[in-house]
Parts: structure tokens; C-alpha cells; sequence
């Protein structure tokens, strides 16, 4: 005799095989979701972006010789003479540490050009290093396409050298400034800016125009600023996201700058925001930005580096570490074994990976709910969410068995590209569950590792 099963009946007996597939191929229990999208959603740069997590910023200019941090912009330019130029030493040095790319200060505050710029009076070409036929920019952008390693580009709107800067004129010679840079040297993978102006002469900058100078150009760079439209700046130098990191901020109204949001909505991203612009949190491995000879004791411990991390891309964001050459023209060597030290204690860290959970939405897997055997105890989780359909995972909670029951281990706020959740005493081997407990729409986690 043949069962009367009925069309939903039929459905959800094929949801509850397919768990049962998914899970005994996974060693997981997962319940099946919808894909759905959900406010605002990256772009395929900005998705290739946040993939690379960490790369170096480049603090190089006058400033590396006089000692200051902001020039004023009447440098003679003869001051910067860097003696051993290696920009491949700084390449392999980011390769070595793990970074996925390097951005560099082309242009700082003081005006000063590391390339011949013909809008710019206060170059290298001014200058008597390689009798004024030195070009940091090129020999950056040989080692980057020697090694097949991203380059980024630095490019400040304050120019306290130039005659033009605080009139309508200015804003026209800095859009040909930037497309200049990028039609010589791109592409860049990311484009940063920011609002920094004083003196005098207070302009105001023409940020569509600068925009459009870079899109023109290299329409998949990402552009950095206090509010993007690519990343934003998370309100501190100290390389720290917020507990919660939206991806998503209220832009309308904002510029970079005096005219940004306040610093603690750039830490925090808006979860009602309309506009997809990340978070980038930038900080120097030293005290200051720039080298000078006395800060050296000043280098980031290792310890100190790793929290960082954890406070960075453990908490969805990006991190963009400045290690600055010397007078020389080189990393020191003090530096660059910092970053293998930190290197090494990352590669420590999660070195011992128990049991994952990589989904394949093509088979629904489970979004809200993953469960997993853990054989040894646990110190470390790390979460991954499904960015490009939006960020939606509102909190989250981490539960082990004990004598039967879910006992709650740690909990959390938003995960978005990567949370790292630690530390948190040992688990004991057994059941580890993780479960979305607060969502926009149907939460999409895209992973679950255990360390």
C-alpha cells in the first residue's frame, strides 16, 4: 500500500535528508537556509579586499630626514637623500611577514612628490638624490611587478607647499596630480586619503572630482578615507576595530576630515547604514609614522602586535601595519625581525586546527546553527560570514556540552568578514555548537573553525 505524502511533506522530507547528508559528510549538524541578500552589498573589489586582510604602509618622504612627522613644506628638497634605495627589500620583507600588499606615501602633508610630477615644483626631481633622475614610485612599482605583489598608493590633499593650495585652482591641479600618479604607476589596489588640511588657507577639497581622477583611471581600486566610498578609517591610530564592526555607515551629509562622522560610529560601523564601506584599522609598528633615530625602543612587542590582531581582523576589519624605512632607504633590521617574530607567533597561534566547517551553499547548508566534535580542548574560534550577500549576523553564541546541556562558552556581536573569539577558557573535547542568535535575515555563516 502507497503512503499519501504531500507536497509539504515531500519538501521537508527532502530538507531533513539532505541535512542528514550534509552533516555525516561534515562530521557537522546543520540545518538547510535561504540565500538571500540583505542593505547594502560589497563590490567584487571590495570582497577581493578584505581577502587580503594585511598589508604595509610606507611612511617615506622628507620627514623621514628631518625627524618631524608633518613637514611644513619648505624643506630645501636636497634633504631627502636616501643612500641604499631598495624598495625590493621592502617587498620581500612584506612577502616574508605575510602581508598582502604595500601602500606608500607618494605625497605627504609637506608637498614633496617621490615621483617627477610635472604639477609640483617640490619633487625628487628637485632634488640632488641621483641628481634629480631618482623615482621612488618606479622603483616601488618594479619590485611590486617584480614580485607580483599589490601596490597601494598615499596621496594627501594638504599640500603645504604648493603656491595654488586654498584656492578653486588647487582642487584641479590635485586631480591631475592623482591621475598622473595612477596613469604612471597603476593600478593600485587601494587608494588612500585623508581629510588632514590646516594653515592659513583652509580649501575645500572636491571630493567627487578626486574620486572620479581615480575611478578613471583604476575603477577597481578600493578608496580609502574617513568614509570611503571604498574603506573607512575606524576613528584611532591604534590599529582597533569596535567589539561590533558594521561593514555598512550613513555617508550622506559626511566628508573626510573635520566633516566626518564622530570617531566612535567609525569604530562601530552603522547596522542601518546604506553605503558598504569597511573598516581599515592603521597603525605604525614604532611610536611615530615616520623613522627618525630615536624611536627605535619605541617597536611594538609582539604580544602587543598579536592583540592587535585579534582587535583587527579578528574583528572583521583590515589592518594596515606602517613600517617605515630609514635614511638609508631600507627597513631596519629591528623592524623587519619584529614582523617575523609576529609572523611566527601567528603561524603558532593557529597552527593546530581541529575541526571545520566550510559551507557549500549550493547545497544549503546550515547559516544559523553548526555544530562540531572537537577531540582536543579548544582555545580559539574563528567565524567567517558570507559578506557578499550582505552583513547581517546581529549577535552569536558559542556552547559546549557538559553533562548533557549546552553550557554557553562566549558570545558576540557581529562577525561580518572574520571574528576570531578568544580567549576563553579551554573547552574540553566534545560538542561544539555554534549558533546565530540574532539576525537581519537568514544568517549565512560561510565557516567555523576550531584551533
Amino acid at each position: 500500500m502507497r503512503a499519501n505524502i504531500t507536497p509539504t511533506l515531500r519538501t521537508a522530507l527532502s530538507i531533513f535528508a539532505s541535512c542528514l547528508l550534509f552533516a555525516f559528510c561534515t562530521n557537522c549538524r546543520s540545518t538547510p537556509c535561504q540565500i538571500e541578500t540583505y542593505g547594502p552589498l560589497p563590490t567584487q573589489s571590495q570582497l577581493a579586499w578584505a581577502d587580503m586582510e594585511y598589508y604595509m604602509f610606507c611612511h617615506f618622504g622628507p620627514n623621514t630626514f628631518s625627524g618631524l612627522q608633518w613637514g611644513h613644506g619648505d624643506e630645501n628638497p636636497d634633504i631627502f637623500n636616501p643612500t641604499q634605495l631598495d624598495c625590493g627589500q621592502w617587498v620581500r620583507t612584506a612577502i616574508a611577514a605575510g602581508m598582502k600588499g604595500i601602500i606608500i606615501t607618494a605625497k605627504h602633508h609637506d608637498g614633496f612628490c617621490l615621483w617627477p610630477s610635472e604639477f609640483s615644483t617640490h619633487t625628487v626631481a628637485q632634488s640632488s638624490w641621483k641628481d634629480g633622475k631618482g623615482d621612488v614610485l618606479q622603483e616601488l612599482r618594479d619590485a611590486c611587478n617584480k614580485y607580483n605583489f599589490p601596490m597601494g598608493i598615499y596621496i594627501s590633499p594638504w599640500d603645504r607647499n604648493h603656491p595654488a593650495y586654498g584656492t578653486a585652482e588647487y582642487n584641479d591641479i590635485f586631480a591631475k596630480t592623482i591621475n598622473e600618479a595612477h596613469q604612471k604607476y597603476g593600478p593600485f589596489f587601494e587608494q588612500w586619503f585623508d581629510g588632514a588640511n590646516g594653515g592659513a588657507k583652509i580649501p575645500e577639497y572636491d571630493w567627487p572630482l578626486f574620486h572620479k581622477a581615480v575611478y578613471d583611471n583604476n575603477p577597481d581600486a578600493v578608496i580609502f578615507s574617513d568614509i570611503g566610498p571604498g574603506c573607512r578609517w575606524m576613528g584611532n591610530e591604534e590599529g582597533y576595530a569596535g567589539q561590533t564592526n558594521w561593514n555598512r555607515l550613513n555617508i550622506e551629509g559626511f566628508t573626510p576630515g573635520a566633516g566626518a562622522p564622530k570617531t566612535e560610529i567609525l569604530n562601530r560601523g552603522q547596522e542601518d547604514g546604506s553605503a558598504w564601506i569597511p573598516g581599515e584599522c592603521d597603525t605604525p609598528i614604532r611610536a611615530d609614522w615616520f623613522y627618525n633615530d630615536t624611536n627605535v625602543t619605541t617597536l611594538k612587542s609582539v604580544e602587543k602586535l598579536m592583540d592587535i590582531w585579534f582587535g583587527s581582523v579578528g574583528r572583521g576589519a583590515n589592518l594596515i601595519l606602517n613600517v617605515t624605512p630609514d635614511k638609508r632607504g631600507i627597513i631596519p633590521a629591528e623592524d623587519s625581525l619584529r614582523l617575523m617574530e609576529f609572523k611566527a607567533a601567528r603561524d603558532q597561534y593557529f597552527a593546530d586546527e581541529i575541526s571545520s566547517f566550510k559551507a557549500d551553499f549550493s547545497k544549503k547548508p546550515s547559516c544559523e546553527q553548526v555544530t562540531l566534535s572537537a577531540k582536543e580542548k579548544v582555545k580559539c574560534i574563528v567565524l567567517e560570514e558570507e559578506i557578499k550577500y550582505g552583513q547581517k549576523i546581529k549577535s552569536f553564541t558559542i556552547e559546549t556540552k557538559k553533562d548533557g546541556e549546552w553550557v554557553e562558552l562566549a558570545s558576540g556581536t557581529t562577525v561580518g568578514h572574520k571574528r576570531i573569539v578568544q580567549p576563553f577558557e579551554d573547552a574540553a573535547p566534545g560538542k561544539i555548537r555554534v549558533r546565530v542568535t540574532d539576525a537581519f535575515a537568514p544568517a549565512m555563516l560561510k565557516s567555523v573553525t576550531l584551533y
